[in-house]
């Protein structure tokens, strides 16, 4: 039986592999923005100083700066990417097991090292898991293949945000985080078992080389006001919603949900639509091209923050029942939607900037960009919702999204169909 083009596509070994790179990607950054601030909070610690632990995600930020090292210099053993890769997720299982062993109202400097070196090997982690699934993937399977690791990445967020959180009503702190930590396993699994992709060209001779040529091919080749529209756009695009979601668990808590009703219904309310709208999202690119999708996707997500001022509205729920569950998992699931949709346009957009020569570089430039928000502006995001209140912050959410949006008329024109 001949399958239909859309399934064979789907099922290759490539497209396995790019559930690995999401999932094991995912999982130490969703520990910092779910598990950690839920941990905080439960401790008693102030919403200002969870805001403030934002800030240990500069990592994300900057990654660049060490990016050409990983193109430049290969470990002693598996290859360029893959010994990389290995040594990196052994780290985060070691880093997240030892988080367990602190307690945040005794010891919420020895927290904040970790967490910072969480970050960073988390962010060393994603230089070389998106360099090496940019030279798996063929320029016609970018939009799939990435939809594909974005699904995977959302899905890892269900194991901090959902699974340890349960556990936590149940379980010790400590033995949640190495519960959480062995999730890094699979992903260092497949280190092992990956084969190292091709070369395009020859690999940089010199630490100079590999700094100096990424940006100068990417200046060259779009010119520097182009560049500089591009660089404003990866900005902007993602601005809103993850300002949205900076501090969402601790906004559930606010609003009278348990951590057990949080971990069952509004994250497995946003599993699906998330990756539901991933998977389309990656077909529908197929279709559409990547240009069209950053309009319609994005749209879906400037919508959806919508969705939060108006559960932030009805304020909080002194007895929770049917109806405020119904509500909170509607809310959390238009938002997942449209996130789905909207990152797996916004990951084929970065991937298709790059020059396969120069993928860790260039990706570690893009996406360190597009973390700015997540680490620099989340981090006033106690402060906006202590000064604005909940309903008026996301407000906020939903005009620091549009910015984004007009930048696709120079970056991403609907008329100009590119795949």
């Amino acid at each position: 039986m001949t399958l239909p083009p859309w399934l064979s596509a789907l099922l290759t070994r490539r497209m396995l592999i790019c559930v690995f790179t999401g999932f094991t990607s995912g999982l130490p950054l969703y520990l910092l923005l779910n598990l950690l601030p839920a941990w905080l909070r439960t401790e008693g610690i102030s919403l200002k100083a969870i805001g403030l632990f934002a800030l240990i995600q500069f990592p994300y930020t900057w990654k660049f700066l060490w990016s050409p090292l990983l193109d430049r210099y290969a470990l002693p053993w598996l290859g360029r990417r893959r010994g990389w890769m290995l040594l990196t997720q052994v780290l985060l299982l070691g880093l997240i097991a030892a988080l367990g062993l602190c307690s945040p109202g005794e010891d919420l400097q020895p927290i904040m090292v970790l967490a910072a070196l969480l970050a960073f090997a988390s962010a060393t982690q994603d230089i070389v898991l998106d360099a090496f699934r940019r030279e798996i993937l063929s320029d016609d399977e970018l939009g799939l293949g990435n939809s594909v690791h974005v699904n995977a990445y959302r899905i890892a967020g269900l194991v901090p945000g959902s699974l340890s959180l349960i556990l936590a009503d149940h379980l010790p702190w400590g033995q949640v985080f190495a519960i959480t930590a062995l999730f890094m396993l699979p992903g260092a699994l497949m280190s092992l078992r990956a084969a190292e992709p091709a070369l395009f060209g020859a690999a940089p001779k010199t630490l100079r080389e590999a700094v100096v040529e990424p940006f100068h091919e990417f200046l060259t080749r779009a010119g520097w006001r182009e560049a500089a529209l591009i660089l404003a756009f990866i900005f902007f695009y993602k601005l809103g919603d993850s300002l949205c979601t900076a501090l969402a668990t601790p906004f559930y808590l606010d609003m009278g949900f348990s951590k057990s009703e949080i971990g069952l219904v509004a994250k497995n309310a946003g599993l699906w639509p998330a990756v539901i709208g991933g998977l389309l999202g990656g077909l529908w690119m197929v279709q559409l091209g990547i240009n069209r999708a950053l309009w319609l996707f994005g749209l879906v997500q400037l919508l959806s923050i919508l969705g939060f001022a108006w559960m932030a509205w009805l304020g909080h729920n002194d007895t929770v029942g049917a109806t405020q569950l119904a509500q909170l998992a509607l809310v959390i699931g238009i938002e997942a939607l449209g996130v789905g949709l909207g990152t797996a346009a916004f990951v084929a957009f970065i991937a298709r900037a790059t020059n396969p020569r120069y993928t860790a570089t260039q990706l570690a430039l893009f996406t360190s960009l597009a973390a700015v928000p997540r680490t620099v502006i989340n981090a006033s995001a106690g402060w906006l919702v202590e000064g604005l209140g909940w309903p008026t912050f996301f407000l906020l959410c939903f005009l620091l999204a549009l910015p984004g949006m007009a930048l696709l008329l120079r970056v991403a024109p609907w008329q100009v169909r590119n795949s």
